[in-house]
């Protein structure tokens, strides 16, 4: 009985320490296990590396086998990225100009593995060929001109800039042997900003120029408003003159008139010196009214012409 006490211990002990090894078997199988097979995310791509050394051909989204303790998946960010670059520049006239450049690129899926082993991901990329790109395309735009210029011609200035960013990192990839590995999307410039004594300039010489303005459109106001009253003034005249002369040739086609009627009818002469009369005779220095006597023409001549002798 002992000895079957005994059997029966030692056989749970054999099967307890099976069953944690066991156990301990399938734990410890799990990693390997996993390290048979990897997942590649959704806009992503695999590197593979095996002992370190990179494998040309990348991994595509999805389930993939790998060997265990010898193979190694870097997932690439294939999807398009945003990167912010703060920079500054010099202009022409030595004015320093500041500005936020916004690169948004890409890592072309098909060249990720050589990309990767010539430069790295996406954001040894940014630091080692974006942003070198964007400082010397700024500086060499900003250069060509004065800060006013920048100012004035902003948008001509953004879009030489967008090239040279665009054409630089093109050139650098190029030296590389990596032609098209990163696709760049879009370039956004913000405002330009200048020092503080800059835009207070600025802001005088705007100022000053609109006082200009308003000065000069005062003095064409004025100018406009006196060659309108000149010209007031001489159609007045005009109009005036021509008046003067209708009165003056209605006046003289009167008299004309009254003449050839006097020619006509000699007692009419007679007429208008009754028209005239006031009803009293003249007088004379011996005191008494000087009788209205009619003489005949010949009587009337001849006192005509000893009075014209007298006068002289």
């Amino acid at each position: 009985m002992e000895i079957l006490k005994m059997d029966n211990s030692a056989q749970k002990a054999i099967g307890t320490t099976v069953g944690g090894l066991v156990v301990i078997g399938l734990v410890l199988s799990i990693p390997l296990l996993a390290g048979f097979w990897v997942s590649v995310d959704a806009g992503h791509v695999g590197v593979l590396k095996t002992m370190g050394a990179v494998n040309t051909h990348e991994l595509s989204p999805g389930f993939h086998f790998k060997t265990p303790m010898m193979d190694d998946v870097v997932q690439i960010d294939t999807r398009l990225k945003s990167f912010e670059v703060r920079a500054a520049a010099a202009s022409k006239d030595l004015q320093t100009v500041e500005t936020t450049i916004s690169v948004q690129h890409s890592i072309a899926p098909t060249m990720a593995a050589e990309c990767y082993q010539t430069v790295g991901d996406l954001d040894k990329i940014d630091l080692t060929v974006v942003a070198p790109a964007v400082q010397e395309s700024l500086k060499a735009i900003t250069a060509k001109y004065t800060a006013e210029e920048l100012v004035t011609k902003r948008e001509q200035v953004k879009q030489l800039v967008t090239e040279a960013i665009r054409n630089y990192i093109g050139h650098t990839l190029s030296e590389k042997k990596l032609d098209g590995a990163v696709a760049v999307a879009n370039v956004a410039i913000t405002d330009f900003d200048f020092s503080k004594e800059f835009n207070l300039s600025i802001e005088a010489k705007v100022k000053a120029e609109q006082q200009a303005l308003q000065a000069k459109n005062e003095k064409e106001r004025r100018i406009t408003e006196a060659e309108a009253a000149a010209r007031e003034k001489e159609l007045a005249a005009d109009a005036a003159a021509y008046q003067i002369k209708k009165e003056s040739v209605e006046r003289a086609a009167a008299i004309q008139r009254e003449a050839n009627a006097l020619s006509q009818n000699p007692s009419l002469v007679q007429l208008r010196a009754v028209e005239k009369w006031d009803g009293e005779l003249p007088t004379f220095s011996g005191g008494g009214p000087m009788p209205f006597i009619s003489l005949p023409a010949p009587e009337r001549r001849h006192v005509a012409e000893s009075k014209t002798k007298e006068v002289r």
